[in-house]
């Protein structure tokens, strides 16, 4: 029953969201919904489930994330045009643009949100199998947990700082960014998501039974989508065009940070 209230939440949400977008015509509101998603269906959850300290720490961590990246997309996208990618869905699509839109953008983001968000969802149904009285090697995942957890979020939030600021110098040498963690990875924001997935996962699974391991399955996938699909494909269509990508991206790691070749 836990997860069809999860779905149920989810499905509200982004309905929501495709009525506006719909009035508006301006589809591309659907990303400044994505972090704020996971915000809002967690703290349900945990009203319904009732109130645990496991719970209260990994909503807050979802959070934090969650609401850094609705401010950071909506300050970006809001009272701006339609998305060059939605745009170009708009024009193929027709006078089908609804009903697709309805499917193939709100829906299936809600999909994806429901599969990435199942750690997080999870605990707020179930919580720790015994609480915080977990093993001594439940402490120590715990611990590692909570660490990747910071580090990743601090290479999404200092990758991202780091292109606003280059964005906004008029005095910049290229229009491409290659500098801070820039030069380690080609996407360190995309990156810190990723991990910051594996992190939540791995507490999820240091406090609970082995059956909840399915869990991974949000790590893996958001990474999947990060790396193959709607992260690094798609925004590199357009980097290809700046001048100096061809040396960029020979030297550089398209998502893994590492040194320069």
């Amino acid at each position: 029953m836990g997860f069809l209230w999860t779905g149920i939440i989810i499905f509200s949400y982004f309905f929501i969201f495709f009525v506006i977008a719909t009035i508006i015509k301006n589809n591309s509101i659907v990303d400044i919904g994505w972090g704020l998603g996971f915000v809002i269906t967690a703290w349900i959850l945990m009203i319904i489930y009732g109130f645990t300290i496991e719970k209260l720490v990994v909503n807050i961590l979802v959070s934090l994330w969650g609401l850094r990246l609705f401010y950071h997309i909506m300050k970006r996208n809001l009272f701006k045009d339609e998305d060059f990618r939605y745009k170009a869905w708009r024009k193929a699509w027709g006078k089908w643009v609804v009903p697709r839109a309805f499917f193939q953008i709100f829906m299936l983001q809600g999909l994806f949100m429901f599969i990435v968000g199942i750690s997080v969802f999870y605990i707020n149904i179930y919580g720790f199998t015994d609480g915080f009285h977990l093993s001594v090697l439940g402490w120590v995942t715990l611990i590692i947990a909570d660490l990747l957890w910071l580090f990743g979020y601090l290479f999404e939030v200092i990758g991202d700082r780091q292109l606003r600021k280059h964005i906004a110098n008029p005095n910049k040498e290229q229009k491409l960014m290659t500098k801070g963690l820039w030069q380690y990875t080609r996407h360190p924001n995309y990156f810190g998501e990723a991990v910051i997935w594996w992190a939540l996962a791995l507490m999820v699974v240091a406090g609970s039974d082995l059956i909840s391991l399915f869990v991974f399955i949000s790590p893996i996938v958001i990474t999947f989508l990060l790396r193959f699909v709607s992260g690094v494909p798609m925004l590199e269509k357009r980097m290809s065009k700046s001048p100096g990508w061809d040396q960029y991206a020979k030297k550089t790691n398209a998502f893994f940070p590492w040194f320069k070749r």
